[in-house]
């Protein structure tokens, strides 16, 4: 508990500044926290099978440009070239003929990098686009996750007993899960009431913001599911106590994703 904690506060000291400077600061940092999310993938991957150095190398590229094609973007939209997607179907595609070796790399390998570097790359690119929007739509996001998160956490601790999805995460419950959304919904509805915009009416920032605790439980457990596909217990262990990038980022990477079709509600 000690070194979750030290590594935690370590954590905000670091994020919490690059977070108000925003900017290329801000873009950089998710530049970097992209590949070590694409890292902790294709280290999970690799345990039942290798990729050809060089794909994986073509991946990092990718996944940074990805990740970084929106970096100007402020209140104009969000947006997405096809132009990237067909590119990244030809890179991870055309290699298959190049190796002419199944073994080596094959249409699973190719479907897995793109995949990987589509989720990845779009979910942090929408967290720069996001924040180059509004800073207080990171907040209201990231409110979303933690309470959710500590919540469930201690509300499962405290009264749990029905098992949420035990052949994934044995510890979830039931109780845990609607504790966490109802403090999550409660906080971040209150912020986005009070400081985003209070025009908006109450019954649809509760309703959205409902939906976005669900979701981020849901990225948690689909995350979860990837571990025990891959027979491992954390995805690395970049941060001392509390495993990977994508162990802390699981259910913000959801909760992201989903917010970005509710934009337009909110």
């Amino acid at each position: 508990m000690k070194q979750r904690i030290i590594s935690a506060v370590v954590l905000l000291v670091i994020f919490i500044p690059i977070l108000l400077i925003g900017n290329t600061p801000y873009a950089i940092l998710m530049a970097v926290l992209a590949w070590m999310g694409l890292y902790e993938l294709l280290k999970a991957r690799k345990k039942k099978k290798e990729f050809p150095a060089f794909m994986e190398i073509i991946a990092y590229v990718l996944v940074t440009l990805f990740v970084l094609f929106n970096e100007n973007s402020s209140t104009t939209g969000i947006y997405m070239d096809y132009r990237i997607i067909a590119s990244l179907i030809f890179v991870y595609i055309i290699p298959m003929v190049l190796i002419n070796d199944s073994k080596k790399y094959n249409l699973n390998d190719a479907l897995f990098l793109i995949g990987s570097t589509i989720f990845i790359g779009l979910s942090f690119n929408l967290l720069i686009t996001i924040r180059n929007i509004s800073l207080d739509y990171i907040i209201y996001i990231f409110l979303i996750a933690t309470m959710t998160d500590t919540f469930a956490l201690l509300t499962g601790r405290k009264i749990g007993k029905r098992k949420l999805a035990p052949d994934i995460s044995p510890n979830k419950t039931i109780e845990g899960s609607i504790g966490g959304s109802l403090v999550g919904t409660i906080v971040a509805s209150a912020y986005f009431y009070e400081v985003i915009d209070p025009t908006v009416g109450i019954v649809g920032i509760v309703l959205v913001t409902l939906i976005l605790t669900i979701l981020g439980q849901i990225g948690d457990l689909v995350f979860s599911s990837i571990k025990r596909y891959y027979n491992t217990k954390d995805f690395s262990n970049l941060i001392p106590g509390h495993g990977g990038i994508l162990d802390r980022l699981d259910s913000i990477i959801f909760i992201v994703l989903g917010f970005l079709l509710f934009l337009s509600i909110l």
